[in-house]
This record gives C-alpha cells, structure tokens and sequence, in this order.
C-alpha cells in the first residue's frame, strides 16, 4: 500500500494512497495540520476507529467520540513525540465505564497499528468519559 506525498507549494502537500482520497498537510499548520498534527490525528482516529468496533460488537453502539490529544515534544532535535495522552469521550448508551475503558485500553495497547509503531519511550495513556448515561 504505497502513500504518495505531493508538494503543491509553500510548505503544503497533499498525502495518499494513488488511486485514494488525499489529505493537505501544511509545514506551518496555517492551511491544514501540521505533519506533527497528521501523527496524532493518525493515532486518535487509529484508536477510535478500535473502540467504535468493540463497542459494536459488545452491541453498545457509538453514538458520539471526541478524542483529545494533548501530546509533549522532546526539547532536542528531532522534536519527536515525548508522550501522549488520548481523552476520550463516548457517548455509547448501554455501555459502563469499565466496558469503555476496557475497549480503549485494548485500543491502544494492542490493536492500534499506528501506536504500535511509535517508539517504545513514547508512552501514551489515556482517559475515558461517557456523555447520556444515566
């Protein structure tokens, strides 16, 4: 599955597959995310994309996701990703707190396939909150 890059000016380019949908990134996060934002986008929505499926399968249904990333940047260059903490928050009625957490848990420490490719020292955490429970 090659992605191909585009240059389309300035710092901005245009990512995806050949025959697929693209996606802008901009060098300077002023018309699009930011390749550093592309990673963490990539991540929450990797995840989410996890926690949506088990849910299902649990027969909870999403009903609304927000994922928050609030990440840290080593000082040294590379500026790569120091730590991440993913804020979730689920709006799948029928579903518990340990049940959500549960799903996000495995999201993150063993489906995401984004996650899992991050270096090891890069932890990534995260928190759960359920929205229209009881």
């Amino acid at each position: 599955m090659p992605v191909d890059v585009q240059w389309v000016g300035g710092l901005n380019f245009e990512a995806g597959r050949p025959d697929g949908p693209k996606i802008r990134v901009d060098g300077d996060a002023q018309s699009a995310p930011s390749p550093f934002d592309a990673l963490l986008a990539a991540i929450a929505s990797c995840a989410s994309v996890d926690v949506v499926t088990i849910l299902q399968k649990q027969r909870t249904p999403v009903h609304a996701l927000n994922v928050r990333v609030e990440a840290n940047r080593v000082e040294s260059t590379p500026r790569r990703l120091a730590s991440a903490v993913l804020h979730f928050v689920i709006n799948a009625p029928g579903t518990t707190i340990e049940k959500a957490t549960r799903a996000v848990e495995l999201s993150v420490t063993k489906y995401c396939s984004v996650r899992s490719s991050l270096i090891a020292d890069a932890p990534v955490s995260w928190t759960v909150e359920l929205k229209g429970q009881p």
